[in-house]
């Protein structure tokens, strides 16, 4: 168990730099001159291939797959290493062939939704491309009744078990026929109680487009998307995947993120501090890693502390969890100063939840059934 810890430790560590070091500006073309990453390079091509699907498993866990692929087959062909080069095209083809099945699904599951008049935004899912994630998340502020409708009865899909806070933060999950990854879909709320009404507002209202396989799909804009993972990673599920470091990483690198209408609508939900520190731990774990992040000052003093790291524990990077119920309070104490009575009604009910998804966790392994 040590030496499993251990290796995948060392692996986090080597999929990092791949992230923030093998990749030009775009964060999507891999550096023609890999040889300031020879060394980590090095430890890849002395694996076998047992330890390097070791290592493809952990980069599938945090949705890094193809961006790691790319550059080891890049660095495989300069070095001319043949059989980690056919690993890498081997595992490339078939992630391309799920990723392809999956996002031709979304077209149609989008293309349904919108036909019944319902708004949709693709949410986190395509955050992460040319990877994907392991489920496909779409946010609509369409009725309940008429997203199960279009989906059970055009998609014939089926609507998997709710659990405690699936109801509380108005998500159903559905498994359709064909498709191996399950469709969560947020209905008029966001946030883990389903707190959050203007904020998920402003989702279908400031969504842009992001093309994809061909297909045209209304995503969120940047400053919805850095609300929507810090919801996620700072106030649900405290810990973080490396696509979240690298996918913000990108979206900085771009300049397409306005800092003022992020934080008017993080302000909105209550969440700024969360906010601030999600992109705080962000730009630390980054620039650790040899990538080039920097934040205006007002984020930084506004985060719960300039100095916020994650630790790589159990296979995940995890939020310190002082700095996080700090984030709670705070959010519980602005839905009070505003009088915002969804937020002041729900909040409450998240700490018995977490107290009853632990209990759970250490009766039975698994939380299914209240997160």
């Amino acid at each position: 168990m040590k030496n499993s810890s251990a290796n995948n430790a060392r692996n986090m560590g080597l999929l990092s730099k791949l992230m923030f070091q093998g990749y030009e500006a775009d964060c999507l073309t891999p550096k023609a001159n890999l040889d300031n990453l020879l060394p980590e390079l090095e430890q890849v091509f002395q694996m076998s291939e047992e330890t390097f699907a070791e290592f493809l498993k952990l980069a599938d866990t945090h949705h890094v797959t193809v961006r790691a692929l790319r550059v080891l087959e890049r660095a495989a062909y300069d070095q001319q290493k043949s059989q980690l080069q056919q690993w890498c095209q081997d595992a490339l083809r078939t992630e391309g062939i799920r990723i392809s099945n999956a996002v031709e699904w979304l077209r149609v599951i989008v293309n349904a939704l919108q036909d019944s008049g319902c708004r949709v935004s693709v949410i986190k899912s395509l955050d992460h491309w040319p990877d994907l994630g392991s489920d496909l998340d779409l946010y609509t502020n369409g009725a309940p009744e008429r997203v199960i409708r279009v989906m059970q009865q055009k998609l014939k899909a089926e609507s998997e078990a709710r659990s405690w806070g699936d109801k509380l933060a108005n998500k159903w999950n559905f498994q359709v026929p064909g498709l191996n990854e399950l469709v969560e879909i947020h209905v008029r709320y966001l946030g883990q109680t389903g707190e959050q009404k203007l904020l998920a507002e402003r989702v279908v209202e400031r969504a842009v487009t992001k093309e994809v396989n061909g297909s045209k799909f209304p995503v969120p804009a940047p400053e919805e998307r850095i609300m929507i993972s810090t919801l996620q990673r700072m106030y649900r599920h405290f810990y973080f995947r490396l696509c979240d470091m690298a996918d913000v990483a990108r979206l900085l690198g771009t300049a397409e993120l306005n800092f003022e209408e992020l934080r008017r609508g993080a302000e909105l939900g209550g969440i700024w501090p969360g906010v601030a520190s999600f992109l705080v731990i962000v730009s630390n774990y980054v620039n650790s890693f040899g990538g080039s992040i920097s934040l205006p000052r007002e984020v930084v003093e506004d985060a719960r502390g300039a100095h916020l790291q994650v630790q790589f524990r159990g296979n995940f990077l995890r939020v310190p969890m002082k700095p996080a119920a700090g984030l709670y309070g705070a959010q519980l104490l602005s839905a009070g100063k505003h009088g915002d009575l969804r937020a002041i009604s729900r909040l409450p009910l998240l700490p018995p939840l977490a107290v009853s998804a632990l209990v759970a966790f250490r009766l039975t392994g698994s939380d299914k059934g209240v997160w």
